[in-house]
Formats: C-alpha cells, sequence, structure tokens
C-alpha cells in the first residue's frame, strides 16, 4: 500500500473516535412564536407548521440544525464553532463516535473567533484530539478535515491540503445571517460541507490545527479553518479566568490603501483612518480605551507598537495578539501632525 495513503488511514483512525456529532433541537411551540406571521394561518391564531409528526420526539422538540465538534479533554470538553451554537432557546445534544448522547452545557462563546467550547458528563473517559501548532503551518501541507457532511453523513473525511494562510474573509454563519469579518484563517481545498462546521482539520498525523469553519459558495475548492491557536487560547481563558477574555480598544475604522487615499483625499496610503460606516455608531466607542487614551474621529493610526497598519496587517490583526491590560503605543496622524499615544487594553464585555 501507497505510505501517503497508509498514513492517512491510519491518521483517520486515530481521529475518529474523538469527533462528535451536535444536534440543535427547539421546542415546537418556541419554533411556532419565531415564524413569520405569513407562515402562520390556524384557528384563533395558532401557527401551524406542518412538522411531520416522526419529525417531532418525546419532548416535544424537532432538530433545527446541526454540526460537528471534537473532544479536547477526556472529561468532556469539545471545541466547535460559534455559528454551530448560536441559536437562541435551543437545546445543544453531542453524540460521540460510540453512539453515546449527552446533553451538552455551553460553556463559553468567542465575542471575536468563531470559536466555542462545549461540556458534557460521560460516564468513562473520553478520547481526545492532540493539538497541533497553527503557527508552524506550510502551504502544500497534507490536511484531514473530518465532520459530519450536511448533518446526515456521520464521519465524513475529505483530505487535501493547505492553500493559503492568513486569509481574511467575510462569511455568514447561515443564509440571512450578517456577515462577520474573519482573519488569520487556513485556507484548503480539502471539503468542507455544511454540517462539518465545528469538526477538526487534521495534519498528516493526527494533531488539530483549525477548526472547519467557512465555505466559499460559488467557487471550487476554497475552504477556511479557524487556527487552533485561537482556541487554545480560549481555553486557557476559560481555565483561568472562567469565561473567555478578549481585549477591546474601541476602535471603528477602514483599512487605507491607495484607493482610500485617492477617493478620501488622505494624506497616506496605509493606517486605519478613524471613521463610522452607520451615523449612528461612534467612531471612537465612549468611556473605550481609545477614547481614554485621547483618539478622535478622522485621526489614521500609523503604527502598532513601531510596526506600520497595513492591508496586510490590520490592527485587528495586532490586537488578536494582544491580552487584557496590554499597554500599546500608537502612531497618530491628526491635521497632518504625528504623535504617539498610550492604550491601555481593557476587557471586551
Amino acid at each position: 500500500m501507497d505510505r501517503e495513503k497508509s498514513r492517512v488511514i491510519e491518521t483517520v483512525k486515530l481521529v475518529m473516535p474523538a469527533v462528535v456529532s451536535i444536534t440543535i433541537s427547539k421546542d415546537v411551540k418556541d419554533l411556532a412564536k419565531e415564524m413569520p406571521e405569513f407562515f402562520q394561518s390556524a384557528p384563533a391564531g395558532r401557527p401551524e407548521l406542518n412538522i411531520p409528526p416522526d419529525k417531532i420526539n418525546a419532548q416535544g422538540q424537532v432538530q433545527v440544525g446541526g454540526g460537528s465538534g471534537f473532544i479536547v479533554d477526556e472529561t468532556g470538553i469539545v471545541l466547535t464553532n460559534k455559528h454551530v451554537i448560536a441559536e437562541a432557546n435551543a437545546k445543544y445534544m453531542i453524540t460521540t463516535n460510540s453512539d453515546e448522547t449527552y446533553d451538552a452545557e455551553v460553556l463559553a462563546r468567542d465575542p471575536i473567533n468563531d470559536v466555542a467550547i462545549l461540556k458534557i458528563n460521560p460516564k468513562n473517559k473520553l478520547p481526545v484530539l492532540k493539538m497541533g501548532d497553527s503557527e508552524k503551518l506550510e502551504l502544500g501541507q497534507t490536511v484531514l478535515a473530518i465532520g459530519n457532511a450536511l448533518g446526515l453523513f456521520k464521519n465524513t473525511v475529505s483530505a487535501g491540503i493547505i492553500s493559503g494562510l492568513s486569509r481574511a474573509i467575510s462569511a455568514q454563519a447561515d443564509i440571512g445571517a450578517p456577515y462577520q469579518e474573519m482573519r488569520g484563517l487556513i485556507q484548503t481545498d480539502a471539503a468542507i460541507n455544511p454540517g462539518n462546521s465545528g469538526g477538526p482539520l487534521v495534519d498528516i498525523f493526527g494533531q488539530v490545527i483549525g477548526i472547519n469553519a467557512a465555505v466559499v459558495y460559488g467557487a471550487q475548492n476554497i475552504n477556511f479553518a479557524i487556527p487552533i491557536k485561537a482556541a487554545e487560547r480560549d481555553l486557557s481563558d476559560l481555565k483561568k479566568y472562567g469565561h473567555i477574555r478578549r481585549p477591546l480598544l474601541g476602535l471603528r475604522y477602514l483599512m487605507v490603501n491607495r484607493n482610500i487615499m485617492e477617493k478620501l483625499k488622505l494624506p497616506v496610503d496605509y493606517g486605519a483612518y478613524i471613521t463610522k460606516e452607520n451615523p449612528l455608531d461612534q467612531a471612537v466607542i465612549s468611556k473605550s480605551p481609545a477614547d481614554e487614551a485621547g483618539i478622535k474621529e478622522n485621526d489614521i493610526v500609523l503604527e502598532w507598537n513601531n510596526q506600520k497598519i497595513t492591508t496586510e496587517k490590520s490592527m485587528q490583526d495586532y490586537l488578536d495578539d494582544c491580552a487584557v491590560g496590554d499597554k500599546v503605543n500608537l502612531k497618530i496622524l491628526r491635521d497632518k501632525k504625528e504623535f504617539g499615544l498610550i492604550v491601555t487594553l481593557k476587557e471586551r464585555r
């Protein structure tokens, strides 16, 4: 047997026991309340959902979605995507590879990254996946994506390579959901289908390097995963503080390039131009670290700790590498004058 194929088979056997299915269910009555009025037609205003009886369980709940996850602690800690468990008033169930099903408790949702942490209470110790190093990845490296394709096909494996690193995209968790900017992503041509979200992206040795997260629809073989580094940081915060701590700066901005410079008649072609997209928004959030440091609307932040801010290395990229309480030296351009400000990052609430 080809050595590469043999290695892939061994890796799948190693990883699969720690991959789980996540089922999302809602009470039929709650679903009825959430349905738009034009879907509701019944005597006395009682909504008719036309759900087949066999789709409603003994507790009066119906499955409304599904996803994947993986076990990172033998006591029952599971990682998945935040968008997988975003349903309000929903019940989450986790089924292990050995077909044991447990109620899942949501321990934390990352306010920035598409990462969530769940907890189940197993009868015995569970198999876990080892964390890899997502900062040492190379283009062309073989990877495997594992999960529940379409929420139907359990234990689906797809293989590919790392096609790109540090990608930034705007993505929707679901059709109709608002777009969310996602940065620092791993791009792969390993197929990530709906339902695979939250499953592990592993290297050829079975170490997790990412969490399967997004697909570019209308394109072929362009898929993205959250680097496992983000989840490791979240797990560390949860263990140390009891919740995920992410730093807040408090600015809305537009990344400057040559096109933006010419369009807005700005004096530089790099940096972060402090501005608001919506008239009702604040460019500088009141009482935020940026506000307290004296940053104003229409300023341009040129440098972060003596490093230039560019479209390739944005302010959010720098912020992602910081912790609550860090002091950051920013170079500001205001009315053609450059000066420095020290900002002390607070915890995002």
